[in-house]
């Protein structure tokens, strides 16, 4: 078993250089380089088949590389994955838990796994059972469990072993609103008391905004923009204008492309995204340009950019069900010109 050189001492919880995996003819990742410090919550967005998945699974050590390299918490994930097994936690989409299990059961069985025994099992099972929050239900069998208590217990076991780096692949999809909230809880808590690196996959925008440190974005196996929440939203413009059409989306390009005070105009599949300065100022001449052009427009909107407007910009589509999430909130008529901030 060998440490990566280095690895260990440069600050960084999880490296990796050029990870590609191929199965058969499909590259489902395409050279990933990521370089997540210790300590930090990574936000790693993209929509269903962007290669989220595969990449947490290499770096998890549960799939090999085809190509590159990388280390987790100091360790390769080839040469020496049973070292990385010890020191990570993972909790994947679909909750491995044995509905049989009543749910004390299920975290002591995951912290003798892990070696751990008498007093200090005994210790951190009860830390796990604060952290799960369920009450008394923890002496429940797992199957009556609601979908919000199996994906706090899994948090929790995934936890049992004081990880120093936690994987959380789409931790709150299928939870209600307040499910999902008490999880994000969880999260910065252990971010933060116990200093766990995190390292959050999701198709969630306002998941990624709220916790993440960074955000890397990937898009049909690679890594296409990254950054911190802030600085990628800035990179966009102050405000956006978002204009849904009827009729023919190019036409409503051309027609708002030198609209004075129009820094970029992004193409989506039922309308235009154009980011400014001064969203305010700029929506009644884009509703007359619009016009102009004979483009029937269903709503125009105005308000900050959020992260779906950076991956539009970088992909040339919203990320799947956002742009659904776009037309509830563009209430403003062109007509009007209402805005919503």
């Amino acid at each position: 078993m060998t440490a990566v050189p280095g690895a260990a001492d440069d600050g960084l919880a999880i490296a990796a250089k050029n990870l590609t995996r191929n199965f058969g003819l499909n590259e489902a990742v395409r050279g990933v380089d990521l370089a997540v410090a210790r300590g930090e919550i990574y936000g790693f967005l993209g929509p269903n088949g962007a290669g989220k998945s595969t990449t947490v699974r290499m770096l998890c050590t549960l799939l090999g590389p085809s190509g590159g390299s990388a280390s987790v918490a100091g360790f390769d994930v080839v040469d020496a994955p049973g070292e990385v097994r010890v020191r990570i936690g993972v909790a994947l989409q679909d909750a491995a838990l044995d509905d049989k299990q009543t749910g004390r059961e299920t975290l002591d069985l995951q912290g003798r796994l892990y070696g751990l025994r008498g007093s200090t099992l005994a210790r951190q099972v009860e830390s796990s059972i604060d952290l799960a929050d369920i009450g008394e239900a923890i002496d429940d069998r797992v199957g009556t469990y609601s979908g919000g208590m199996k994906r706090r217990l899994d948090l929790a076991a995934s936890l049992v072993h004081s990880p120093e780096v936690l994987f959380l692949d789409e931790p709150t999809t299928g939870l209600d609103p307040v499910s999902r909230v008490r999880v994000w809880e969880e999260v910065r808590r252990l971010n933060k008391e116990l200093g766990v690196t995190v390292f959050l996959t999701t198709q969630y925008l306002e998941e990624a905004d709220e916790l993440a440190d960074r955000v890397g974005i990937i898009a049909a196996g690679r890594i296409i923009e990254e950054g911190t929440p802030e600085a990628l939203k800035r990179a966009v413009g102050a405000d956006v204008v978002i204009a849904q059409v009827t009729s023919d989306v190019g036409q409503a390009v051309t027609a708002v492309a030198d609209v004075r005070g129009a820094t970029e105009v992004t193409a989506g599949r039922h309308g235009v995204t154009i980011s400014t300065e001064d969203g305010a100022s700029l929506v009644g001449p884009v509703a007359v340009a619009l016009s102009s052009a004979g483009v029937d427009v269903s709503s125009l909107t105005v308000r900050t950019p959020s992260l779906d407007d950076v991956f539009l910009r970088a992909t040339g589509y919203r990320m799947e069900g956002a742009e659904e999430e776009v037309d509830d909130a563009a209430t403003a008529e062109a007509a009007g010109g209402e805005i919503e901030r």
